[in-house]
C-alpha cells in the first residue's frame, strides 16, 4: 500500500481497535496455537454459511488441498478446473500428484463454462473444482449435473466467495452451504473477511470433516486442546501423513470480530459494484461483469473489460500515474514457468481465459471507499482508454508461455 496521500489502493482491510482487542485477549489468555478460538469460530462460520461442519486451516490453499485428498483424488487422477485463477487452484491439484486439466471460462462471469466439461472428462477423472472466481458464483447445477452422470466429487474454490450467494431449491443460500461436496473459503488480506492469512472448509459429509480435521494437524489422532483439557493421560497416534496445516487461536478470534462485520460489508461492497455499474454504462468500450439471476455475488474484485485497441499495461500505469492502484486480470496458470513441463492438460482451446487476463484489470473496491474515490476511478479509465498512450500497441507485460 502506497503512503502518498491521496492514492487509491485496490484493496484495505476493514480492521480497528475490535480485532487487535481480540488478538490481545487471546495473547495474554496464554493458549495461542489452534484451540478454543477456532472452535467457536468454526461453529460461527458454519452457522453463517448454514454448513454442518466447519474446518478451520492456514490458508485457502491448504484448504484445497485438503479437500482433494478427503474426497480421495491420488497420484494420476485427473481433477477439472480453470487455468484463470490464481495458481494456487491448479498448485492444489499437483500437490496430490494429480493433473489439472483445464478447461475455459465464460467471458463474461470468468467463471468456468459448464458446457465444456462433457468432453473434459476421462477414465482418470476424479473431480471437478469448480471456482467462483472474483467472488461471482459458478453455475454449480450445470457442473454437478455432469459430475453426478459421471460418479464425480464436486469441489467448490469459494476462496473469493465468502458471502456470495446462490438460487437453490428455489431460495437464496450463501455459497458455503455447501452445495456440492465440500466448499474452500480463503482468509487473506484480500478477501472480505480476513485473519491476516487462514482459510475454512465447509461440508455436509462427517467423514471428509473427520479426514481434514485429521490431515490438518500431523494426522495426529487427538487434537492439542481436546489432550489438554483431559483428565486422563492420553498419548496421541499418527495413523497417516498429515499436514501442519493449522490456523491459530489469535488469526480465529480476529476472524469472529470480521465475521461480525461480514453483512455490513457485504452490502457495502454491493453498493459500490451497483454505483460502478451505472458509471460505467456511460463509458464507451469499457464492458462490465456479468451477474446472473441464479447468482449474487460479493463482489469481492470489481473487474472491467477494455477495449480491444487498449494496452492493458498502458492504461495501468496511467492510473498509477494518477494515484490510482489496479490489477490485471486474473492470471492463467498454464502461462507460467511452473507449468511450462505441461504438467496439465487443455481440454480444448483456453482462448477466453487468455482473453480475460489480457484485456481485463481489477479496479479499486473496499469497504472505506467514498463515492469521490469511486469517481476518481472512473474518470481516470474513461480518460485513460481514450488515451492515445494506451494503444494495443504498447508493449504489454511480460510472461511465460
Amino acid at each position: 500500500m502506497s503512503d502518498r496521500p491521496g492514492f487509491i489502493p485496490v484493496a484495505k482491510p476493514w480492521m480497528d481497535e475490535r480485532e487487535a482487542g481480540a488478538a490481545g485477549r487471546v495473547i495474554l489468555s496464554g493458549w495461542v496455537t489452534q484451540g478454543p478460538e477456532v472452535a467457536a469460530f468454526e461453529r460461527e462460520f458454519a452457522a453463517f454459511t448454514g454448513a454442518p461442519h466447519a474446518c478451520a486451516v492456514s490458508s485457502g490453499t491448504t484448504a484445497l488441498h485438503l479437500a482433494l485428498l478427503a474426497v480421495g483424488v491420488a497420484a494420476s487422477d485427473e481433477v477439472i478446473t480453470v487455468s484463470h485463477s490464481y495458481i494456487a487452484t491448479a498448485n492444489s491439484i499437483r500437490y496430490c500428484n494429480a493433473v489439472p486439466v483445464f478447461v475455459d471460462i465464460e467471458p463474461a462471469t470468468l467463471n468456468l463454462n459448464p458446457d465444456l466439461l462433457e468432453s473434459a472428462v476421462t477414465a482418470r477423472t476424479r473431480a471437478i473444482l469448480a471456482v467462483h472466481q472474483l467472488g461471482m458464483p459458478s453455475n454449480l447445477e450445470a457442473v454437478l449435473r455432469v459430475a453426478r452422470r459421471h460418479s464425480l466429487a464436486v469441489i467448490e474454490d469459494a476462496a473469493c466467495a465468502i458471502g456470495s450467494e446462490i438460487r437453490w431449491d428455489g431460495e437464496w443460500q450463501k455459497i458455503g452451504k455447501p452445495h456440492a461436496d465440500i466448499a474452500c473459503f480463503s482468509f487473506h488480506p484480500r478477501k472480505l473477511l480476513t485473519t491476516g492469512d487462514g482459510g475454512m472448509l465447509t461440508t455436509a459429509n462427517p467423514e471428509f470433516d473427520h479426514k481434514c480435521r485429521l490431515l490438518r494437524q500431523h494426522g495426529m489422532s487427538i487434537s492439542a486442546a481436546d489432550r489438554h483439557q483431559s483428565r486422563q493421560v492420553t498419548f496421541e497416534q499418527y495413523p497417516e501423513l498429515g499436514y501442519n496445516y493449522r490456523l491459530t487461536d489469535i488469526q480465529a478470534a480476529v476472524g469472529r470480530e470480521q465475521l461480525k462485520r461480514l453483512p455490513e460489508i457485504i452490502s457495502r461492497r454491493r453498493e459500490q459494484a451497483a454505483r460502478y455499474q451505472q458509471l460505467f454504462a456511460a463509458v464507451p468500450g469499457v464492458t462490465v461483469p456479468y451477474e446472473p439471476p441464479f447468482a449474487r455475488s460479493n463482489w469481492q474484485s470489481y473487474w472491467i473489460r477494455l477495449p480491444r485497441a487498449c494496452s492493458q499495461l498502458a492504461v495501468m500505469q496511467l492510473m498509477l500515474d494518477r494515484g490510482i492502484a489496479t490489477r490485471r486480470g486474473v492470471m492463467c496458470s498454464h502461462r507460467e514457468g511452473a507449468y511450462r513441463g505441461h504438467d496439465y492438460r487443455a481440454a480444448g482451446a483456453l482462448t477466453e481465459s487468455e482473453a480475460a487476463q489480457d484485456h481485463t484489470i481489477i479496479l479499486p473496491a473496499f469497504h472505506q471507499m467514498t463515492a469521490q474515490e469511486q469517481d476518481r476511478v472512473v474518470a481516470a479509465v474513461t480518460e485513460a482508454v481514450s488515451s492515445p498512450s494506451a494503444a494495443r500497441a504498447a508493449p504489454a507485460p511480460p510472461r511465460d508461455h
